[in-house]
């Protein structure tokens, strides 16, 4: 091989204990990724697998070295190509065969591409995380940019189910509680304009996520310099090309041998409130369920108990709010290395951002899977919902007779206490309230009442509706991401 090139010792940003650096059992004694295997789209895990990492690490050396050579650099005809050539030859096993020796998960990676190739032209001027670093920032950007659009899929279906039930009179709870008339449009797009804000914060970051550059060991990128012959404006240059080939506008100007890893807790902190209107909509979904007003879909052959044959579980909602802890723990992970740095870097943070960043995008990717198949399958019983409103009317509709009342000349205090009073007499407290003296005649109020419990919803029709146009704005903005249909899932 020729123009052998050294890796620089020192602090080259890596501890040694990579992925790669032990063996890994297969087959049966294999332990899997729960949330890989059982919850995340196909297309999440490929971003973050091993393999498709290392793919994109080569792609990372060719560009580099084709953009050396462009600009200046000498580089023998054929060598790009062989190594093109020989990007998705990928073998974890020899990789891990030479990282038990090295020691070094990108070192035994650069051996291994250059064996594949026959050269040893790659990561000239370049330390470990100047690769890593770089490629990281390229999965996240890719992932969030996934996440962007199932969310947006999301917040269209939740517009499309608040439309279409926009009239669809129910009882409002707080403290889970009969409290007043809602709508299930407007319950539904309760969570939609929540699901929204989050959309809009990552298109916020899509938009001013910068990468990390080629800086060197400590930042100062003293190497590229010395490779280029001390040429600032060919190290620019370089720099801006490969930002460029992985579709970044930015670069970051002074950061030392790793980007501040707050910008992580910026990323995984955005994940945790995207996951925070799935959830929310899965837990009501869980409640309404068990009162029979929904149900989150049930298919052919589906089994709700292995003891009970009719049991029904909303079981895709208890996952939609299980993998929202999930976020949530890795959100605290990462916001544990916000302020750790120490001088221009150190490796301390590797083994908790090697969990966590792959972690929190599978299992955001595995909630937001769930929550497009339950909107997609969701059931509601319109009976039921009527039913429960007719039993509940008088504690729903007491705050309208006290309006009334309060308007006909009686005292607020005195008329809260009587209606308050009479609420739990049932059905009795509509003409309870009509024959009670102390009250001023609200006969009228009570007849629209009990005709139009419509009339008590306020403006919940004019929001569902509302939040239904802006989903549909959404879906003209994200055509395709509205038209996303789920995985099957488990």
């Amino acid at each position: 091989m020729a123009d052998r090139e050294p890796v620089p010792d020192g602090l080259d940003g890596h501890d040694g204990r990579g992925p790669e650096s032990r063996d890994r059992p297969t087959g049966k004694d294999h332990l899997p990724d729960v949330v890989a295997d059982r919850y995340a789209s196909a297309a999440m895990v490929a971003l973050w697998s091993p393999e498709g990492k290392v793919k994109a690490e080569r792609r990372f050396w060719v560009a580099v070295l084709e953009a050396q050579q462009r600009q200046g650099i000498a580089v023998p005809d054929g060598a790009v190509e062989a190594y093109r050539a020989v990007i998705d030859q990928v073998d974890l096993d020899s990789i891990r065969a030479r990282e038990r020796v090295t020691r070094h998960d990108v070192k035994a990676r650069i051996e291994e591409f250059c064996a594949l190739a026959g050269h040893e032209l790659i990561h000239k001027g370049m330390t470990s995380r100047d690769l890593t670093e770089n490629i990281e920032q390229l999965q996240i950007r890719n992932s969030l940019l996934l996440v962007r659009d199932k969310l947006a899929a999301v917040v269209c279906s939740l517009g499309e189910l608040a439309g279409e039930h926009a009239e669809l009179v129910m009882v409002g709870r707080t403290h889970n509680v009969p409290a007043q008339v809602t709508t299930l449009g407007k319950r539904l797009a309760s969570y939609g304009e929540e699901g929204l804000a989050a959309l809009r914060r990552i298109q916020d970051l899509l938009g001013r996520y910068r990468l990390r550059g080629l800086k060197g060991p400590v930042g100062t990128q003293q190497d590229q310099l010395d490779l280029f012959g001390g040429s600032s404006d060919l190290v620019w240059s370089l720099e801006q090309e490969v930002a460029a080939g992985l579709g970044f506008d930015e670069v970051m100007g002074s950061v030392g041998q790793v980007y501040p890893r707050s910008l992580d807790y910026d990323v995984v902190s955005a994940l945790v409130q995207a996951s925070s209107a799935p959830a929310n909509l899965a837990r009501s979904v869980r409640l309404m369920a068990g009162l029979g007003l929904v149900s989150e879909g049930y298919q052919a052959g589906q089994v709700g108990s292995s003891a009970m044959p009719g049991k029904r579980n909303a079981r895709t909602a208890e996952r939609i709010g299980g993998l929202s802890v999930v976020v949530r723990g890795y959100g605290d992970m990462v916001g544990a290395l916000v302020g750790d740095q120490w001088n221009e870097g150190d490796v301390s943070c590797s083994v908790v951002r090697r969990v966590a960043l792959p972690g929190a995008f599978l299992a955001l990717d595995g909630q937001l899977e769930s929550v497009l198949v339950v909107l997609n399958e969701l059931s509601v019983f319109p009976d039921a919902i009527a039913a429960e409103v007719a039993a509940n009317l008088p504690a729903l509709a007491a705050t309208r007779v006290l309006t009334a009342a309060v308007a006909a000349g009686a005292g607020r205090e005195q008329a809260h206490r009587v209606i308050a009073e009479h609420v739990p007499k049932g059905e009795d407290f509509f003409s309870a309230v009509t024959t009670d003296d102390r009250l001023p005649p609200v006969g009228d109020a009570v007849a629209a009442i009990r005709a139009q419990p419509l009339s008590l919803t306020g403006a919940a029709v004019q929001q569902a509706q509302d939040f239904a146009a802006k989903a549909g704005e959404l879906a003209q903005e994200f055509p395709d991401a509205a038209a996303y249909q789920p995985e099957p899932i488990l």
